[in-house]
């Protein structure tokens, strides 16, 4: 079994900046084979597409309402995702999630972690 694990979450005034982390572990399971997202859920809201880094070349992709401030990444030898954040709003308080999909896949992703809390606010 996968396992995902989030971190990094806190609270910050707005304009300000988190990073991430998204640790995987579990069954023999490389981030490198996979293309990983993060998502996120508002308060009162469905959960969204934030970014992925898919496989094999490591594109990224983003949301048009984080692009310019949000930046994925991956360590492959450390087998962690991470999402630095900038230029934080209050609309980007959430619960943020990392997720896994196969490598075939941009939108079947089987594997999640538990998420962590974004708060920004003054």
């Amino acid at each position: 079994q996968v396992r995902l694990v989030e971190s990094g979450g806190g609270l910050v005034q707005p304009g300000g900046s988190l990073r991430l982390s998204c640790a995987a572990s579990g069954r023999p399971f490389s981030i490198s084979n996979y293309n990983m997202g993060w998502f996120r859920r508002a308060p009162g809201k469905e959960r969204e597409f934030v970014a992925r880094i898919t496989w094999p070349n490591d594109s990224t992709q983003y949301a048009d309402s984080v692009k310019g401030r949000f930046t994925i990444s991956r360590d492959n030898a450390k087998n962690t995702v991470y999402l630095q954040m900038n230029s934080l709003k209050a609309e980007d308080t959430a619960v943020y999630y990392c997720a896994a999909a196969p490598r075939s896949s941009l939108s079947s992703y089987n594997d999640w972690g538990q998420g962590t809390q974004v708060t920004v606010s003054s």
